[in-house]
């Protein structure tokens, strides 16, 4: 069983100049995705295991090798997330089966050698929906400089039986970025920063 893959999409963004103020490093942001047909679209289906242990390490293995090199290297990314996006003839619970398995996240997660979870949407649209892929510091999720979302739209995609499987990252952080970590926070509100997952 392989997934029936109808389109692959690159978007690629750089920003040279954010708030009026030139980047020292060029901000850049990308993203990969597949747009493959939903094996279980118009009909309820109980066990979804199937197609998702067949599928998922395919798009991951292929989704990651191929930002891998748009990034020029893993140790680039800095920044990481995923995304899927239903056709309106499936659930959201189908786009959050293709892209919520370690089969599937834990081929980026690897490449770029990553210590945090990797964040997500998973939504339903129709085809030009837009896609939205948080992200966040591959090794420090209160470091909000890297806090981003990438967003673009695939104009044919997802059709009614289609689901939209995307994985994104980033180069660096916002370029002025000036509001502070999550840490500073914590501190200043008397927690523990040592243990920030406790609060």
């Amino acid at each position: 069983m392989q997934p029936d893959i109808r389109k692959i999409v690159t978007f690629d963004e750089e920003t040279l100049i954010e708030g009026f103020r030139p980047a020292a490093t060029p901000w850049r942001m990308f993203a990969v995705a597949a747009v493959v047909r939903n094996p279980w679209a118009g009909r309820f289906v109980e066990d979804l295991k199937p197609e998702i242990y067949a599928y998922g390490p395919v798009l991951g293995e292929m989704l990651t090798a191929r930002m891998i090199a748009l990034a020029g290297g893993g140790d680039r990314i800095e920044a990481y997330g995923k995304a899927a996006v239903v056709g309106l003839d499936g659930e959201v619970e189908h786009a959050s089966g293709l892209i919520h398995t370690l089969r599937f996240g834990n081929h980026y997660r690897e490449a770029v050698a990553a210590k945090s979870y990797l964040s997500f949407t998973n939504t339903r649209g129709p085809a030009n929906a837009p896609i939205m892929v948080p992200l966040m510091d591959k090794n420090d999720a209160g470091r909000r400089s890297h806090y981003l979302t990438i967003q673009f739209a695939i104009p044919d995609a997802p059709r009614a039986d289609e689901i939209v499987v995307v994985l994104g990252g980033a180069t660096t952080g916002r370029p002025h970025h000036r509001i502070g970590d999550r840490y500073q926070d914590l501190k200043e509100l008397g927690h523990d920063v040592d243990n920030p997952a406790a609060v």
